[in-house]
Order: C-alpha cells, then sequence, then structure tokens
C-alpha cells in the first residue's frame, strides 16, 4: 500500500477542521443559499445512509442496493453532501477548499479501500469491480440478484454511525446561520 494513499486516510479527519475554518472564514451566506444547500445536503445525507443500511464492514462485500450502481455510495453521497455545503457557505473561495479537499483526499481514500478490498474478497471483488463503476452510479443496477439479495437494515445503519454524518452536517448549517446572523449584527 502506498504512502501517500496511508497518509491521506489517516489524516483527512484531522486535516479537514483547518479545511472548516478556511471555509468558515471566506463563507457568505444568505438565508437562500443556506436554504439550498441544506435541501442537496439532505440528498447526500439520504445517499448516505441508505449505503450505510447496507455496509457490514470487513464481514461481506457490498454489492447490493446502493452498492449495484456505484462501489462508493458513501463518497458520492458525501460528494453531493459537500457540494449543499459548498453552496450554502455561498463563496467561490470556500467551494473551490471544499471540492478540492474532496477530491484530493477521498481519491487516494478509495484507492486504499479498493486495494484492501481486492485482498480481502479477491476474485468476487474483481468480478463486482468490473461491472460497477468506481464513484458516479450506473443508470442500472449491475445485476438484478445482486440489488435484491440484501435489504436495507436500520440497525446497520446505526451501527456504521451514519447518525454522525447529519449531526455534523447540523452543526455546520448552524454555523453557517450564526456567520449569517453575525453579519448582521
Amino acid at each position: 500500500m502506498s504512502s501517500p494513499a496511508n497518509f491521506f486516510t489517516s489524516c483527512r479527519v484531522r486535516l479537514g477542521y483547518p479545511v472548516a475554518l478556511v471555509v468558515f472564514w471566506f463563507a457568505r451566506p444568505t438565508p437562500r443559499m443556506i436554504l439550498l444547500g441544506s435541501c442537496l445536503g439532505v440528498i447526500g445525507l439520504w445517499i448516505r445512509g441508505y449505503a450505510a443500511g447496507y455496509l457490514h464492514k470487513q464481514e461481506r462485500l457490498a454489492a447490493a442496493g446502493p452498492y449495484a450502481y456505484t462501489r462508493n455510495p458513501l463518497y458520492f453521497g458525501s460528494a453531493v453532501l459537500m457540494l449543499g455545503l459548498a453552496l450554502a457557505a455561498n463563496s467561490w473561495i470556500s467551494s473551490f477548499v471544499l471540492i478540492g479537499y474532496f477530491a484530493v483526499f477521498y481519491s487516494m481514500v478509495m484507492r486504499r479501500e479498493e486495494e484492501e478490498l481486492r485482498q480481502n474478497f479477491g476474485p468476487a471483488f474483481e468480478q463486482y469491480a468490473r461491472s460497477v463503476p468506481l464513484f458516479f452510479p450506473r443508470i442500472r443496477a449491475a445485476s438484478r440478484e445482486e440489488a435484491d439479495s440484501a435489504s436495507f437494515s436500520w440497525a446497520q445503519y446505526w451501527e456504521n454511525h451514519e447518525y454522525q454524518a447529519a449531526i455534523g452536517f447540523l452543526l455546520v448549517l448552524g454555523i453557517l446561520v450564526l456567520i449569517w446572523a453575525a453579519r448582521f449584527a
């Protein structure tokens, strides 16, 4: 496994805090943009939550539900969520920083996770990877039997701690509201 992939994977959360400070510093939120960004962000949260209900980390290869459309529905949902936050921040600089952070860090994280899946699931993963795109979803499921082989589980959603993404999203939106309010105080 490459050293840059390990670095980006292990530091993505810690480096996200200074990135957030830069985003907040340059943010120029308005109620309208916060509302529009929130709507897009909720779609991203829904995608992430739906994916988390199918994900059994390290136990079995996730190929059902949203995983029949993209190998990384959690990260695709994160991208939609991040675009919602960029919209809510209402700043080209903030948007550029968010998109750059996501593109650099998550491309490395996806590569590292692909290697882990290859090692853990071998030929089953190779077959799955040939039929399902890495990031942008297919219009139709790769295989109807894979898509129908499992169902969403709220227990799995909670086990994967996906609710934390919603809490973080609400926290960021709250800070953006405070930034907007401070401009008019």
